[in-house]
């Protein structure tokens, strides 16, 4: 069996920045096991697979250990495939996962825009190891599906280096760092979770749907730019949309090819 595959660089207009993400085009579903070798194959922070289902594309991301409920980076990197690849006639599509719902993305220039669902954090208890964990003082802890972690500033976040062993014994899927930006970025982040076999993501945009709603409360503002600024980089427009978040980015396709099954 040959599968279609592509390996693309979200969030960003140039390549080897950004996140990236492997894309395999299905006509059906494969058995979970191969879908998982495939990922853990690739050694990426994921990888999106999607199959046609009438007006809709149904999409699952993988990481190279685990199945997770939503990814931004690999969504981006699908659409960018179905809108700017595979149906260029498009300019709006439909994706569907079961853990997260309708997940749609339209075209807006040269970025591609994405609705999610919001995940507003709250206020938790400090775990007794975070100090450890991340070797820095911090202002404030709050959680949703992740743990978020407010820095005093944006040299914090870009200094920080976390013990990872010390990460992976908390009681979340992954870690949030974030502080305001400077110039003309309202927030930047990183991300962490070796709980999912990924030290640190380069660019999240699944953790923007607890950023956005944390910063426009934190800021009074809905629309918002925002840097994660990992190694590799990632910039993210951004706005609070009652329940639902939009996260844009640019995505640059780096590979094309077949695997074998």
């Amino acid at each position: 069996m040959k599968l279609p595959i592509y390996q693309l660089d979200a969030f960003t207009d140039v390549a080897f920045k950004g996140n990236p993400a492997a894309v395999c085009v299905l006509d059906e579903w494969l058995n979970d096991k191969i879908l998982q070798s495939i990922a853990a194959e690739n050694n990426l922070s994921e990888t999106a697979f999607f199959i046609a289902t009438g007006d809709k594309y149904e999409l699952r991301w993988f990481t190279p250990t685990c199945e997770v409920d939503l990814c931004g980076h690999a969504t981006l990197a699908a659409a960018e495939v179905v809108l700017n690849i595979l149906e260029t006639e498009k300019d709006f599509i439909t994706f569907f996962s079961k853990f997260s719902g309708d997940l749609t993305v339209k075209k807006a220039g040269k970025w591609l825009e994405m609705n999610f669902p919001s995940r507003p954090p709250e206020k938790i208890e400090v775990p007794h190891n975070l100090n450890k964990a991340l070797g820095k003082p911090f202002k404030e802890v709050m959680c949703s599906r992740d743990m978020l972690v407010l820095f005093e500033k944006e040299e914090d976040i870009i200094e920080l280096t976390p013990d990872f062993n010390e990460i992976a014994k908390l009681n979340t899927l992954g870690v949030i760092v974030t502080a305001p930006g400077n110039n003309d970025i309202d927030f930047v982040s990183r991300f962490f979770c070796p709980q999912a076999g990924i030290l640190e993501d380069p660019v999240t945009g699944s953790a923007h749907c607890t950023l956005i709603p944390y910063w426009s409360n934190k800021l009074n503002k809905t629309k918002l730019i925002a840097r994660q600024v990992s190694n590799r980089g990632g910039l993210l427009k951004c706005e609070l949309i009652n329940d639902r978040v939009s996260i844009s980015g640019q995505v640059i396709c780096y590979l094309k090819g077949e695997i074998y099954i």
